[in-house]
């Protein structure tokens, strides 16, 4: 199971693989089911735009995570790349989380890695039962890396 460190006290991460030939995505599933990997979202959560004043706490560098990610999956440095252009805000009780996209560059995905970890690769189509939440982050990460 992922502990975070305090460096994701307010922060967690969506990872997901693009094959290079087929443009087939999988998204990291952990075993509860989540796509999301850090500050746990509660139910009371909600996806926020601009309405919402930005919080005056320390914002993680999304490389900072994904080395994290990459040494708690036993990867290689660089494995894991943050996508810049994603970056979401989900409100929480009593605080703002920010929700970051990084892509294995792997040339297929990380199986051994996932399945150590008791994690998985699912398709978008497999995440039908995840919270509203989620599919939202969901569906603006794949549109982004669709249109990527």
């Amino acid at each position: 199971m992922f502990e975070p460190s305090p460096l994701m006290d307010s922060a967690s991460i969506i990872l997901y693989h693009k094959q290079s030939t087929s443009a087939m995505t999988r998204f990291f599933r952990l075993d509860g089911g989540s796509v999301l990997i850090g500050h746990p979202l509660a139910k009371l959560s909600r996806v926020v735009t601009g309405e919402v004043e930005p919080d005056s706490s320390v914002v993680p560098h999304p490389g900072s995570i994904t080395a994290e990610i990459e040494r708690w999956l036993g990867l290689a440095s660089g494995d894991l790349e943050a996508e810049p252009e994603y970056h979401e805000r989900v409100e929480v009780p009593g605080k703002i989380v920010r929700i970051y996209l990084a892509r294995f560059k792997t040339i297929d995905p990380p199986f051994a890695e996932a399945e150590a970890v008791n994690g998985s690769f699912v398709a978008l189509t497999q995440m039908r039962s995840a919270t509203p939440v989620e599919l939202e982050l969901l569906r603006t990460a794949y549109t982004m890396i669709m249109e990527g």
